[in-house]
């Protein structure tokens, strides 16, 4: 079925959304995280600090995937290659991105992640030798600049030294990771299976890359005596990984790469709008200086463009995305 008709479009743009809002949620998390990281095993590397941010919410999320898919039997082949595929693409630009953001600042890492925004349309133009309407070009602009208010990039400041450039490279391995849930080989593949299988390897990889980072092996369980730690990590696997992923794996193969790929751009927005009072709320419970952000005109002016870019697109016929 063209996904551009699906009759539960509507419905898959909604889930979208609300898989977005899930991941505006791990922005303060992981900032936390990392926090806390931070003093309870001085002295490490940033591979050791971001393997132990990320290992353990994949590996808590495939226990959660376990458990509610034990019934639907074993996954198949064509799922676990698809779920492979995706963990692959994901583990990738999440570890560009971390260490991305160890030598460029994080406003400018969301501004440049939001590049596979564009990505997509331009990989899809040369595939079928079609450019999309000049409304999705249109649609890709305004949630670049919009995504430049919300992170309140600095344009004259903006170099593409380390950082940058491996945010970049993060943002293709994201729009690759949109681009495979539309692979039409994998049409019957269950979500749940693929979700396993991704969070599988993705747990895998990132374990492996704690131990082998890990300062001494008595440093991978020391933030686990941590209950601010260990509460916090549980609520990124549970909401803002197993949740907003399973969304996604569910519900976007009904729309295009396109439509998705413009959704999540709303991201950053949620982002912004949590940063405004979580911060303060998780530093009064974990003990971390970690301030609120304050609302500003960047706040409404970003979210507006971002917002009229997904509206000009989703409201309209799909047949040229």
């Amino acid at each position: 079925m063209n996904v551009s008709h699906h009759p539960e479009r509507r419905r898959a743009i909604l889930m979208l959304v609300l898989g977005t809002l899930y991941w505006g949620i791990s922005f303060p998390l992981i900032k936390a995280i990392e926090s806390l990281n931070h003093g309870l095993v001085p002295g490490a590397g940033t591979g050791f600090l971001v393997a132990e941010t990320v290992a353990p919410r994949f590996a808590l999320a495939f226990v959660l995937v376990l458990v509610f898919n034990w019934r639907h039997g074993k996954p198949r082949r064509a799922e676990l290659v698809q779920g492979m595929q995706i963990g692959l693409f994901a583990a990738g630009g999440t570890l560009l991105q971390s260490d991305g953001l160890q030598y460029t600042s994080a406003s400018t890492s969301a501004f440049l992640t939001q590049m596979s925004v564009v990505l997509i349309p331009a990989f899809l133009a040369l595939r079928h030798r079609r450019s999309p309407r000049l409304t999705v070009w249109l649609a890709c602009a305004l949630v670049l600049v919009g995504a430049g208010f919300l992170g309140h990039v600095s344009w004259r400041e903006l170099r593409l030294g380390r950082g940058e450039c491996e945010t970049l490279c993060a943002s293709a391995f994201y729009a690759a990771q949109i681009l495979s849930l539309e692979n039409h080989r994998y049409a019957s593949n269950r979500a749940g299976m693929v979700t396993l299988s991704m969070f599988g390897l993705e747990a895998v990889l990132f374990l492996a890359l704690s131990v082998v980072t890990a300062p001494s092996l008595g440093a991978l369980g020391v933030p686990w005596t941590s209950m601010p730690w260990v509460g916090l990590t549980a609520a990124l696997a549970l909401v803002c990984t197993y949740g907003a992923f399973s969304l996604m794996n569910i519900w976007q193969p009904k729309i295009t790469s396109t439509e998705a790929g413009l959704i999540y751009c709303i991201e950053p927005l949620f982002a912004s709008i949590f940063a405004l009072f979580l911060p303060g709320l998780i530093s009064m419970w974990a003990g971390i200086a970690y301030p609120n952000e304050t609302i500003t005109w960047a706040l409404f002016i970003g979210g507006a463009l971002v917002t009229v870019a997904n509206v000009l697109v989703l409201t309209q016929s799909q047949d040229a995305v």
